[in-house]
């Protein structure tokens, strides 16, 4: 079932959590690890997975220390469809999905990318809230289908995407 709930404060503590246990497991590895996704915008809904990405010095070093991150909980799981990026996610005990992790190489494309977003979205709280009824009614309308789910905020993301990697580089967020 597809849950999106009203923005929680606790999604800050338990992302600064978990940052802090993937530190000590990956050491000098990490570049900078960020808090992006929905559970990362005040004023937006989100399902209540916490999304993280992780910017490495190479992803040859990360692969290698793989078991480290293994031994906290996380399932490795490669490229996962999208290159030059390693996929991770945790689940709890009853198996559902609390935390997901993105890396990529410094000054990967898809790192920009997801920080204008959250950035843009952060910036922009209307918009942000317009995001969140979006989501929350393709839950209710799609309660089981993630890929119905998925496929229905799309064309949201994609526009509001591209505006924010617009309003990124330009000096209206400045």
């Amino acid at each position: 079932m597809i849950l999106v709930l009203d923005h929680s404060p606790r999604w800050a503590q338990q992302f600064d959590q978990e940052a802090k246990r993937i530190h000590l497991a990956l050491g000098d590895t990490i570049v900078r690890l960020h808090h992006i996704g929905s559970t990362s915008i005040a004023h937006t809904k989100a399902k209540p997975v916490i999304d993280m990405l992780l910017e490495v010095t190479s992803l040859d070093a990360l692969d290698q220390k793989n078991s480290l991150l293994v031994s906290l909980g996380y399932e490795v799981k490669g490229e996962f469809g999208i290159t030059g990026r390693r996929y991770f996610r945790l689940d709890d005990a009853m198996g559902t999905r609390t935390h997901q992790l993105h890396a990529f190489e410094v000054g990967a494309e898809h790192v920009r990318r997801h920080l204008a977003f959250r950035d843009y979205m952060r910036a922009h709280p209307v918009i942000a809230a317009e995001y969140g009824e979006l989501k929350a009614k393709l839950a209710r309308e799609n309660p089981n289908n993630m890929d119905a789910y998925i496929d229905g905020k799309d064309g949201f993301v994609k526009e509001h995407e591209r505006l924010a990697l617009q309003w990124s580089a330009s000096d209206e967020h400045q």
